[in-house]
């Protein structure tokens, strides 16, 4: 059973951050293309009213609509991503759109989509990946949360966080019951986030060069 709610919350937050870097993605490379222009404008401000409103607020209103379920969990993940990865992109690639060699790109006659896809996104991949471990562990955890209140995978689907929510009345008699279930969300979350740092260490080429010159 375990193993079981482990794959529904895994898939779910795995799906989630996939919506988020599928939308927010192309929404910061675009913001940076246009950078200064209206369309970075409107890009930039439907990302801030989407940030305003947290994952389980958005969760709620979609389950008023919809009714609760695993589905509803990962639109409702998936969206509050999307700002996150468009705002890391943008920030990112505004310093690579001042370059020689992107200048020289405009020169050769390359549009700005060319530009964005073949020289901006490998330049902010790195990041990508590192935001996109982080988000993938905030997504079990939102997870977890929304199942814990009712608002995730619903019976007979097992996860985490529902599993935390019916043991609450075994507490007392079999403590266990709730403490491996959220130990595992602990760990998984602990374990992700450390991979993140790994991996920003590691794909950081600033950080390489530091390294390398305080040897």
């Amino acid at each position: 059973m375990l193993m079981v709610g482990a794959r529904v919350s895994i898939t779910v937050a795995l799906v989630a951050v996939g919506i988020g870097a599928g939308v927010g993605v192309p929404s910061g490379l675009v913001a940076a293309a246009r950078r200064g222009g209206w369309l970075d404008e409107v890009v930039m401000r439907g990302n801030d009213l989407v940030f305003a409103f947290p994952s389980l607020v958005i969760a709620i209103l979609i389950t008023a609509a919809y009714g609760p379920s695993a589905v509803n969990a990962i639109i409702a993940i998936g969206i509050f991503n999307i700002p996150v990865f468009a705002r890391v992109t943008r920030g990112a690639a505004l310093p690579v759109w001042t370059l020689d060699y992107i200048r020289a790109a405009h020169v050769a006659g390359k549009g700005d989509a060319r530009i964005s896809l073949e020289h901006i996104l490998p330049n902010v991949a790195n990041l990508l990946i590192v935001q996109a471990t982080i988000q993938f562990s905030l997504g079990i955890l939102a997870e977890a949360g929304l199942s814990y209140v009712g608002l995730g995978a619903q019976p007979p689907l097992p996860s985490w966080g529902r599993m935390l929510a019916e043991s609450q009345t075994m507490a007392m008699m079999a403590p266990h019951v709730a403490i491996i279930p959220g130990l595992c969300i602990v760990l998984t979350v602990l374990g992700l986030n450390l991979l993140g740092d790994g991996l920003r260490d590691a794909l950081d080429p600033r950080l390489t060069r530091n390294n390398g010159g305080a040897e």
